[in-house]
This record gives C-alpha cells, sequence and structure tokens, in this order.
C-alpha cells in the first residue's frame, strides 16, 4: 500500500511538472508572439514635406483676413512592413497661430511601404476674423517683404500589417510655408486692398521660399 501511495506521489508530481513545464513553454511561445507583434507594429511616424504654396489673392480691407491659396504637400512611409490608412484628414492655413482658412478634408488614402502621396488641396478663407494685432501684423509683415504661415493637417492614421490593423491614432503635422517678395509676377501675385504702414493699396508679388520638412506628431 505503501509503494501504491509512493507511485500516485510520483505520477502526480508528474503530472504537475508536465502541467508547470507547458505553462512555461506556452508563456514564452505568448511573450515572444507579443515582443515580434510589437515590434512589428510599433512604426515610425511618417514624414511630410510641404512642396509649394500658390498664394492666389488676400483682402485685409477689414480687422478679418480673406484668402486663397493651393498648397501641395508630400507624405512618405518610412517603414519596411508596416502600411498606414490615412483618415479623415483635414488641412487648414494659420498665421501667428490664428486659423485663417476654412479646414478642407483630404481624400483618404492607403500608403504602402515606403511609398510617398502627395495632395494638392486649395483652400480659402472669406472674412475670417482675426485679432486686430493679427491683421496689423501680416500687413506689417507685407509691407517688410515676407509672411509666414504655418500649413496644418489634422486627422487619424491606422497601421497595416498584413491583414492585421490597428485602432485609429492622431496625427498632426506643421508646416512652416515661407512667401517671400520676388522680383517677377510669379509664385502668387495678389492685390492688397488694405493700408500696410501707410502706404495705401498696393500688389505684391510674394513667392514660396523653399519647400520645408514639417513636425509630425503621432
Amino acid at each position: 500500500m505503501g509503494k501504491d501511495k509512493h507511485h500516485r506521489d510520483w505520477i502526480l508530481r508528474r503530472c504537475c511538472g508536465s502541467i508547470a513545464a507547458c505553462i512555461l513553454t506556452l508563456a514564452v511561445l505568448v511573450g515572444f508572439i507579443v515582443l515580434v507583434i510589437y515590434l512589428a507594429i510599433h512604426p515610425s511616424k511618417p514624414s511630410f514635406y510641404l512642396q509649394d504654396v500658390q498664394l492666389r489673392s488676400i483682402d485685409l480691407s477689414d480687422p478679418a483676413i480673406s484668402l486663397n491659396l493651393q498648397v501641395t504637400i508630400a507624405s512618405r512611409n518610412p517603414n519596411d512592413r508596416v502600411g498606414i490608412y490615412y483618415k479623415t484628414l483635414h488641412v487648414f492655413t494659420t498665421y501667428r497661430d490664428e486659423p485663417i482658412t476654412v479646414p478642407v478634408e483630404l481624400p483618404a488614402i492607403y500608403q504602402g511601404h515606403k511609398d510617398v502621396s502627395v495632395w494638392s488641396p486649395v483652400m480659402s478663407g472669406d472674412s475670417v476674423p482675426v485679432g486686430q494685432y493679427v491683421a496689423d501684423a501680416m500687413k506689417q509683415d507685407i509691407s517688410a517683404g515676407y509672411v509666414l504661415l504655418h500649413v496644418k493637417v489634422d486627422g487619424r492614421v491606422k497601421w497595416k500589417v498584413g491583414s492585421w490593423v490597428s485602432g485609429g491614432y492622431h496625427l498632426f503635422v506643421t508646416c512652416p510655408a515661407l512667401l517671400a517678395a520676388s522680383g517677377g509676377n510669379f509664385g502668387g501675385a495678389f492685390a492688397m486692398s488694405a493700408t500696410a504702414g501707410g502706404a495705401g493699396n498696393a500688389t505684391v508679388s510674394l513667392k514660396f521660399a523653399q519647400a520645408a520638412d514639417c513636425t509630425v506628431d503621432v
């Protein structure tokens, strides 16, 4: 009878040991899978570049701003194994942190590995109310021969690995757009119908200075 009890204890220990080994192996396997998935879906954020700005018109006749412009923005997916879905993107323009155009929705797209996507939206604002100091500052900047705008993109992205698609992540992009006075009538000439530094009405030619890298937050 003692032998039977000893044998049962041995079998129980073997069973417990086997179960513990299986649990440990499963835990290591799950941890490895989680690590692989984490490394695979922990992507680098996309790069954005402002390639061009065409300022078509601007009106500073009131303590409000009306303008029309077209921008060209490029985005590159730097990842080797992760695709990007761009969802509900809106682009708008600001001057001294004040929005001066109405947000425009960009087409939703899928961006494959190492792919580059380009958007060329037209933005406008009709008598957009701004602080008096903002309107005065823009008049002074135009008189000085330059205007620094910021083109911003606000939306959501999803990562895609194989057939798996992540939840949405907030995307916010800021692109500096420096417009400087040029000798020719290119880059967007416009009539400024407000006085600038006491100069009265004037026609000013501003040209997009150079392509600019954008800051990207995800």
